[in-house]
């Protein structure tokens, strides 16, 4: 990842503990959202701010459908999250359907998982969704900026940002 030490943060002492442990709940959760996404009437209201990733097993072949927390930035959609089983099959290469509300979508998919490219882009996604900062730990300072150090510990603790590009 980087040539950072494990344990130290150089940005000073983070506002937060990390990101948040997901609930054993998530699973009913996801079912629920994936759900209300799909209801034309609903999913605008619902998925202002999300979308659904149907993510290939590269093993597996299986399709995953997983609803996650976007931010729109210069063209690309911003999705931040810790390094989990689906994040290993985008890595794996190639396009990812993306679905918004609508018919899916191809999208090509980069995951940022160096400090410098998460740090930045997960400041954009925390400024972006006060609510996405919260839960993947990045509080703010005094004057409405994220938290360097959370950022930092959000990256040190898995975080990566993956970057969708409309094909």
């Amino acid at each position: 990842m980087s040539d950072a030490v494990p344990g130290e943060n150089p940005y000073g002492t983070p506002s937060t503990t990390g990101p948040q442990p997901i609930p054993s709940a998530q699973a009913v959760t996801n079912k629920i959202v994936r759900t209300l996404l799909r209801v034309p009437a609903v999913s605008g209201l619902v998925g202002k701010r999300l979308l659904t990733l149907h993510v290939v097993g590269r093993k597996s072949g299986k399709v995953y459908d997983v609803p996650v927390a976007y931010t729109r930035h210069n063209g690309t959609l911003l999705i931040g999250t810790a390094l989990r089983p689906w994040v290993k099959n985008l890595q794996a290469g190639g396009p990812v359907q993306v679905s918004m509300g609508g018919k899916p979508r191809t999208f090509d998919p980069v995951v940022h998982t160096e400090q410098r490219d998460v740090m930045r882009l997960y400041e954009v996604i925390a400024r972006d969704n006060a609510t996405n900062a919260k839960f993947n730990g990045i509080g703010f300072t005094a004057d409405g900026s994220p938290n360097k150090a959370d950022l930092y510990q959000t990256w040190q603790q898995g975080g990566v940002v993956i970057a969708l590009t409309p094909r």
